[in-house]
């Protein structure tokens, strides 16, 4: 089992455990911050549960059906994650505004006691958990991990700004602070899943590389050149970790396959040791080929 799909498992337990936890102190307190969290708390688990199954569908090896990997089921688990976010902040906003016109009161102090024990537990649960996911994400370059990670992370803040909104409540009497948080919460989680959204989007749509990538691989290709020419028609994409990169080399006329395999070789290696996870195609064409082909398509005068 890959360091990947170890660290997913350990978010959908940490969640299953807080949805408990959240939920039956939300009912005994009657707290619909505490409720808008454990409602948090199970997008988080379903969320866990797609990127547990992305991950480690993205770790197969491309076959027949896939000939290009199984790199943008992250993605797409990227993309359910932060629409099924978007659904949990409109649900949580609605029962806030409704407790705000109703007016309704927690139940007593005991049960904001036992809220703020459980919302700064959660926090802290959430903060160990998530910078574990964080590390490994970034170890091993997975939107899937990362996405998690972030959605975790934001849990740390929403949490603790409950737990602190019932600490206040349970020395002045402001109920109406409790539906305020649960607002804050989902705002701040919207903005999350905005993010997400776009980060995991854009590999479905094969944008290219992050500028920086693209010109690490551009300078990278110009120091290895040898005895090419030139090169065009750079293309970059990117699905879940996996990288690919293609282009056109222009080389001498009169040099042999077997040279002008071996400087792809080269130019190949150069790229993968300068990005992790970088497919690499190029297409050989012989010096000024491209000009004269652009040359040939364009129209009379």
């Amino acid at each position: 089992m890959s360091k990947k799909v170890k660290t997913a498992r350990l978010s959908i337990y940490s969640n299953s455990l807080l949805i408990v936890l959240n939920l039956i102190v939300g009912i005994i307190s009657g707290s619909v911050s505490i409720i808008s969290e454990a409602v948090h708390t199970v997008i988080d688990l379903l969320a866990a549960v797609m990127a547990y199954f992305s991950v480690k569908i993205s770790d197969k090896p491309a076959d027949m059906k896939h000939p290009f990997g199984h790199g943008k089921y992250e993605n797409i688990s990227g993309v359910i994650e932060a629409l099924l976010i978007f659904v949990a902040s409109g649900w949580i906003i609605h029962n806030a505004i409704t407790r705000l016109i109703h007016g309704e009161q927690l139940i007593g102090n005991y049960g904001l006691t036992l809220g703020f024990i459980v919302m700064m537990v959660s926090a802290l649960v959430n903060l160990i958990v998530s910078r574990r996911l964080y590390k490994v994400a970034m170890e091993t370059d997975s939107i899937a991990l990362k996405a998690d990670a972030l959605h975790l992370s934001t849990h740390v803040y929403t949490s603790a700004g409950v737990g602190i909104s019932l600490a206040v409540i349970y020395f002045t009497g402001w109920h109406f602070l409790d539906p305020i948080a649960a607002i804050v919460v989902a705002s701040y989680i919207l903005k999350e899943a905005i993010e997400i959204l776009i980060e995991a989007f854009q590999p479905l749509a094969d944008a290219a590389l992050p500028k920086d990538e693209v010109i690490l691989i551009q300078s990278t290709i110009q120091e290895n050149l040898g005895f090419a020419r030139n090169y065009h028609m750079l293309r970059t994409r990117k699905m879940g970790s996996n990288r690919e990169a293609d282009f056109h080399l222009e080389v001498p006329g009169s040099m042999s396959v077997s040279d002008s395999h071996q400087l792809c070789d080269l130019i190949e290696h150069e790229l993968q040791k300068a990005l992790p996870n970088l497919k690499v195609t190029i297409h050989v064409e012989p010096e000024g080929y491209h000009t004269r082909e652009l040359s040939s398509i364009q129209p009379d005068t």
